[in-house]
């Protein structure tokens, strides 16, 4: 297979698999280094997928779904899972099935499709955006956030419902739906609340059983009280919210003048701040009581809670560093020596909070906007484990928080398609074993036989819960091969030569309606000591990349003393040995297949990425670019290991470049997308001509095209990706070029600058070149 099959099986199934040809015994499997494993993009817009109108048929024994390779006995309307044998009978509705008359998930094009499952309530509930504001930030900033909150409610359809709580010393809950004049619950932010003295205070609590003299009283349901009652599907009826919910939850036309004047009047925290201390601020109380308030309003439904931080959290639980300036945020270098006194204790908080939002089913989107640290690193967990949308900048002017935040409200094409409340489960062959998921999910600990005994990321179970993912949610699923017999019916044996994988997700669609999407691939098992061939065919390196990359992070999170580069240079030494083509002890003789060309250079990114080189950024920076990369695609994912490099010259059609310092050339025009980053590059005559104003002249048009093209298509780059990228235009020498020579392969450094034309760069560094690291590569892959 080439790289470009596999990229049409992702555009067809949403699916990339590191091996897409799988050996049939465990020896084999380990000595194929890279583990077995799959990308899967749940909601991902597909092409060629239909969505029917009615449930899906499952099996009675594995639960698998009815999909095209299940074999079928149409006299006598019986169908065979592919999955566990078992013998199914089709339901009643399906009586009329033939061999001319086969439902959608029969035909071979339908290996994805989606299921419409019925609603409970005859109107889809509403989309939840309960925002929580800190009012610790200086004017200025505050006017930006004010302005962007209000542009966003402009965005909102009228039937979303919205709440708004904001922060500083003290929580405030505004009741929104108390119009006569502004109105506010405070929750002190010293304290940790628990769930129900949220409840209690926010006048939410439940009436007790059997009624009672309640009449008059301020939680009494025909006060506005009473939280959830019988028939009401998570404070919701028939998509209207319980009365008691509307004080703090209110419909965007119900809404659309105090809301946006409750915005105008926010004021800065109003508690003075020495000079020598940082403001109070409980970021860390605030997210607790806007969980304890969806929870007692609108629990399982998908609710949101956009966080904006402005500064480090210096109050109450949550916090990440004391007030007094004197002391500094922690740093990766504390973190590392383990003297960070708030840490621990901070995560430990809001992991207690992100059990609780994955119970109820609810998101957390951070927006952390400021110079220095917010406490991102601490808070990361409740935003993965919700699946929740992340952006980092330096204020809130600036255009990667304001488009980021926009594109979340964005219609049509470019609607990021928030889904939310997803079931995300795996169903394998038999010889084939979960062992867990890396990505924005959380475990339902569904145990069974398919369970791995060894746990990769979130193992131990088949299932995990998103509560929110969108079209470009992608989750890693490792596998173990674990044939169950020998001879007749072993894997690769008569009748059973091909494997199979199912991936069901149940969720919210943007609509509101309830769907599943069920993706079934068929993959061949051979013998792993005489098919060797095959299985080098069925490679993915671009797959086999992300993967390593989301493993070696997670490792890096998880195991202490845990060397990322020793791990991954050690992988890529053993599976240059198993798969090189060379002779003993002579490296010169080393050669790659096509399928596996390009996986050393992957690697040698990898290690230099700043997923990997962790040094020299702050803990919130890791947190950060980790939290976008176990989220994303294939293709998005190694964008970040390896960015891509587009080269303008006169006359010449825009063409793709090197990663390496040797692109550099004084009279072109390069373009970098880092992912994080785009990066407008002008080489120095370039540069010195725009200066000149030549594009400005008559007959220098195609000068002005070539200054105007990689602006524009730098610009399309950015209109596409969430989280926006930073965007950088800069010249060779100037400050700004350092965006691209951070990323490029140092061909040509300060110490071996042999062979460099008189007019190109080269990079003032210790690394060694791409070229010194694969030499290396191949001695160590050679040796007897």
């Amino acid at each position: 297979m080439e790289d470009g099959s596999f990229y049409g099986l992702e555009a067809k199934d949403g699916v990339r698999l590191s091996w897409n040809v799988w050996p049939n015994s465990r020896v084999e499997a380990t000595k194929c280094v890279i583990p077995f494993g799959a990308l899967y993009t749940l909601v991902k817009p597909l092409p060629e997928m239909t969505v029917v109108p009615y449930d899906p048929v499952r099996c009675k024994s594995c639960r698998a779904v009815l999909n095209p390779f299940a074999r079928v006995d149409y006299a006598g309307k019986i169908w065979i899972c592919p999955f566990c044998f078992q013998r199914n009978h089709f339901p009643s509705h399906y009586a009329s099935i033939s061999e001319t008359n086969r439902p959608a998930e029969l035909f071979y094009p339908y290996t994805t499709i989606e299921y419409t499952m019925p609603m409970q309530s005859p109107t889809p509930p509403p989309p939840i955006f309960l925002f929580v504001v800190d009012t610790c930030v200086i004017e200025e900033e505050l006017t930006n956030l004010r302005g962007a909150l209000s542009q966003a409610f402009g965005l909102l359809p009228e039937h979303a419902l919205v709440g708004l709580i904001t922060y500083g010393t003290n929580v405030h809950v505004h009741e929104i739906g108390f119009a006569e004049c502004p109105k506010a619950y405070v929750f002190r932010g010293t304290k940790e609340v628990a769930k129900g003295q949220i409840v209690d205070q926010l006048g939410l609590a439940t009436p007790p059983a059997g009624g009672g003299n309640m009449r008059g009283h301020p939680h009494h349901p025909q006060m506005g009280g009473g939280g959830v009652g019988p028939g009401v599907i998570g404070g919701v009826r028939d998509g209207v919210p319980a009365a008691n919910v509307r004080r703090f939850l209110l419909s965007v036309a119900e809404c659309e003048f105090s809301f946006p004047s409750i915005l105008d009047e926010l004021q800065k925290d109003s508690f003075p701040v020495a000079a020598d201390k940082r403001p109070a601020r409980c970021a860390g109380t605030a997210l607790n009581v806007a969980a304890g308030l969806l929870g007692a309003c609108v629990p399982g439904t998908g609710a949101r809670i956009l966080l904006f931080v402005g500064g480090p959290s210096t109050e109450g639980p949550g916090a990440i560093v004391a007030k007094e300036l004197s002391e500094a945020v922690r740093s990766q270098k504390d973190l590392d020596k383990d003297t960070a006194p708030f840490y621990h204790k901070a995560v430990k908080y809001y992991d207690g909070i992100a059990k609780q939002l994955v119970s109820q089913g609810h998101v957390v989107d951070l927006f952390a906007c400021a110079l220095d640290q917010v406490g991102m690193a601490e808070m990361k967990v409740c935003v993965e484990r919700t699946g929740g949308l992340v952006v980092l900048a330096e204020s809130f002017a600036h255009d990667v928080f304001k488009k980021s935040f926009m594109r979340i409200f964005e219609a049509g094409e470019h609607s990021l398609g928030l889904a939310s409340n997803g079931i995300f489960e795996v169903i394998a062959s038999r010889d084939i074993k979960v062992g867990g998921a890396v990505g924005p999910c959380a475990s339902l600990e569904r145990k069974g036989p398919q369970v791995a005994e060894s746990m990769i990321g979130v193992g131990g179970t088949t299932a995990w819960k998103l509560c929110g993912l969108d079209h470009g949610t992608a989750v890693a699923v490792f596998f173990e091969i674990v044939p169950a017999a020998s001879g007749q019916g072993s894997p690769g044996g008569p009748g059973n030569e091909q494997l199979y994988l199912q991936f069901l997700t149940h969720y919210q669609h943007a609509t509101g309606q309830t769907r599943m999407r069920v993706t079934t691939i068929a993959r061949h098992w051979v013998d792993g000591t005489t098919g060797m061939q095959d299985i080098m065919a069925g490679f993915d390196q671009e797959a086999a990349a992300v993967l390593m990359a989301r493993l070696a992070t997670h490792k890096m999170e998880n195991e202490e003393e845990f060397n990322a580069t020793r791990w991954l240079d050690r992988s890529l030494i053993r599976l240059s040995a198993k798969f090189g083509d060379y002779r003993k002890d002579d490296a010169s003789s080393f050669n790659f297949s096509p399928n596996f060309s390009i996986y050393p250079q992957f690697m040698f990114n990898l290690r230099r990425s700043q997923f990997v080189q962790i040094g020299s950024n702050s803990p919130d920076e890791t947190a950060y670019y980790r939290l976008v990369l176990v989220r994303e695609s294939v293709y998005n994912s190694l964008v970040m290991i390896q960015p891509t490099v587009t080269s303008y010259s006169l006359g010449v059609p825009p063409e793709p470049a090197l990663l390496d310092v040797a692109s550099i050339v004084p009279d072109r025009v390069l373009v970098l997308d880092a992912f994080f980053s785009v990066v407008v590059f002008h080489g120095m005559r370039v540069a010195q001509w725009r200066n000149a104003g030549y594009q400005n002249q008559p007959g220098h048009e195609a000068f002005a095209d070539l200054l105007k093209q990689p602006v524009e298509d730098a610009q399309a780059i950015i209109k596409e990706r969430f989280p926006v990228p930073r965007y950088v235009n800069c010249d060779q020498y100037g400050s700004q070029a350092r965006f691209l020579l951070a990323k490029l392969n140092p061909s040509a450094t300060y110490n071996s600058t042999t062979g460099v034309p008189p007019d190109g760069d080269y990079i003032f560094t210790d690394d060694v070149s791409l070229q010194v690291f694969l030499d290396h590569l191949k001695r160590l892959a050679v040796q007897s």
